[in-house]
């Protein structure tokens, strides 16, 4: 259980705070059931109500600036997508939205981003799948990461850029 005051993931609505725990006492709430209060970061006057005990939305604490600092330092390691139908990547690329997990995102983000510049040389735009996908992706990640290092989150592209530059250049 999370506590109040504590940041989480929650699935695809990314960093809340969680401002109560509490029963509620609304039309089609369980009046029986705990509820976590939780108010997005990056959606201004939005609340959420999800039942304490409810497993239908991944959900998981934030990472801290360690794991985060880690993450980025890990970056180059990780893989992109390897998508072989393209009937399938719309699937692939939600699932892996939807779910929790950086890397999943990371990998979005790698794999988009190398589509997009392959498909810039053939004189091609990025699709629309596409580039909803690589929007998704990178607000998720840079949302979670400027939360656990205490910056910007239009900061973070470059922060991480910048990082990963500095990595190489010490090896």
């Amino acid at each position: 259980m999370f506590e109040i005051g504590e940041f989480i993931v929650y699935g695809h609505k990314g960093i809340c705070k969680v401002e109560d725990i509490t029963y509620l006492d609304m039309s089609g709430a369980d009046k029986d059931r705990l509820y976590y209060v939780l108010l997005p970061v990056n959606t201004k006057g939005g609340k959420v109500y999800s039942p304490v005990d409810s497993g239908k939305v991944e959900t998981r604490k934030m990472m801290t600036s360690q794991e985060a600092n880690s993450l980025i330092d890990e970056i180059p390691k990780i893989e992109q997508l390897w998508v072989t139908s393209d009937k399938l990547r719309e699937e692939q690329y939600k699932e892996a939205v939807n779910g929790c997990d950086c890397r999943q995102w990371i990998k979005i983000i790698k794999t988009l981003y190398l589509r997009k510049k392959e498909r810039m040389a053939q004189g091609k735009k990025i699709t629309a799948i596409d580039e909803h996908y690589l929007k998704l992706a990178e607000n998720q990640l840079y949302g979670e990461l400027s939360v656990a290092l205490g910056k910007e989150k239009e900061e973070m592209e470059s922060f991480i850029i910048q990082r990963i530059d500095h990595l190489k250049t010490e090896r």
